[in-house]
């Protein structure tokens, strides 16, 4: 998974987490909701700006947009 994915992954996971739409978190993160929806998709990449925003809107620090989970099904 590269990092687009990644955050796309996490974001999705956090706003989830949080019990808002897309157009609840766009809403707060003064961003549109096509915009974040393409961000939630992999389509575009993602500014500092915006991941601060959303990081301080999801009450999440930055970098837990960019955490890699743990891949399932394979014990070492």
């Amino acid at each position: 998974m590269d990092l687009r994915e990644t955050f796309a992954t996490n974001l999705r996971r956090l706003r989830n987490a949080r019990g808002w739409s897309q157009d609840e978190l766009a809403w707060e993160a003064e961003i549109s909701r096509s915009y974040l929806s393409q961000l939630e998709k992999g389509v575009y990449y993602v500014s500092i700006k915006v991941i601060g925003r959303l990081a301080d809107k999801l009450n999440v620090e930055p970098d837990e947009f960019l955490r890699r989970t743990a891949k399932r099904g394979r014990a070492k």
